[in-house]
């Protein structure tokens, strides 16, 4: 139960929270069926938005989750093209006023807006995803080792190259897709020395599109391709469309990320291109986040997941890549090294 009830006048709280947001996204709110009109959870998207089939919507389906468990009325905010840090720390603010506990922000761009916001509510908990700088003690950092995940993602592809070449597409070029990269590569070479990797990143910095852009992803995609690579890895976001459209047009491989992109149903045409889709549970770490808020113990500090607490893996949802009995098995002895610490993955 929660520690302190927040009871608000729905009406007059529906009404100001829409026009404090107006000017910073649009904001979906949906009400549950307790009675004192406690909110929860709410989450403020990154660049891409809702429908990314990325990490933003892993970010909803915790929220759903949320919303549905605990009975309580939920928000989920838009970003806005060309938004500065103090655009979203009032989108946040925003929330916070209005009573909602935990307020998310998903993505590190939140990073400086988290740790303003956290600052004038101290008694509200706040969430960042992909990031680990804010050390603030109403923060929860949910952080991940994607490149664990990713090194299986190498793994996979190498075993899968007839070409012998094998690419990478990176949504913007910073420290957290490194390690995507690293990981990828790391796991093709330890697997096969003589599987090329080819590394491209659509854009410096997100500003430019680089999470939300699926023609540049299709672009990069279609040009490693005509380098022979037959295994494509997306880290990029909504753009990572365009890489899967792309192998799936040229009928070469494509590895998703974040979520099981082979189930997403606005990839359903080009699913049977999908070999797997290297995930990070953004859903259970926004839905752990809220029910620790919820139980009276909210997590703060860094919060990890990786291979050994299941929050990072690979999908097996393509029939093709679950039942090569070889693939799996090499798969399932690079994870028990990764976990054992006998494979060190690198990061950078």
């Amino acid at each position: 139960m929660r520690r302190i009830s927040r009871i608000t006048v729905a009406g007059a709280a529906t009404a100001s929270l829409a026009l404090a947001l107006s000017a910073c996204g649009g904001t979906s709110t949906s009400a549950g069926s307790d009675s004192k009109g406690d909110k929860g959870l709410a989450i403020a998207y990154d660049v891409g938005g809702k429908g990314d089939q990325s990490f933003n919507d892993a970010a909803y389906a915790g929220l759903e989750q949320a919303k549905k468990e605990f009975g309580y009325q939920t928000a989920d905010v838009e970003p806005t093209e060309g938004e500065t840090n103090a655009d979203k720390e009032q989108r946040l603010v925003s929330l916070a006023k209005q009573g909602y506990n935990p307020v998310v922000g998903v993505g590190y761009a939140y990073a400086a807006a988290v740790k303003g916001a956290a600052e004038k509510f101290p008694k509200t908990t706040f969430g960042i995803v992909d990031d680990a700088t804010i050390n603030t003690k109403n923060v929860a950092d949910l952080v991940f080792n994607e490149e664990q995940a990713s090194y299986l993602a190498g793994v996979a592809a190498a075993k899968t190259s007839k070409t012998k070449v094998v690419g990478f597409v990176g949504g913007v070029d910073i420290p957290l897709i490194h390690k995507f990269q690293a990981g990828f590569a790391q796991g093709v070479k330890d697997t096969d020395p003589k599987v090329k990797v080819l590394s491209q990143y659509l854009t410096q910095t997100a500003e430019e599109g680089g999470f939300a852009s699926p023609d540049k992803g299709k672009t990069a995609a279609e040009g490693q391709i005509e380098k022979k690579a037959d295994v494509v890895y997306a880290a990029a976001g909504l753009s990572g469309q365009g890489v899967i459209e792309a192998a799936a047009t040229e009928k070469v491989w494509a590895i998703g990320v974040d979520s099981d992109q082979y189930q997403q149903e606005a990839l359903a045409k080009y699913k049977d291109s999908i070999l797997t889709s290297a995930m990070k549970d953004v859903a259970k770490a926004v839905y752990n986040l809220a029910k620790s808020v919820e139980d009276g113990k909210p997590e703060t500090g860094i919060v990890r997941g990786d291979l050994k607490s299941g929050e990072v893996s690979l999908s097996n949802s393509n029939p093709k890549f679950a039942d090569d009995a070889e693939l799996q098995a090499a798969i399932k002895t690079a994870k028990e090294k990764i976990i054992s610490g006998e494979i060190k993955v690198k990061s950078s």
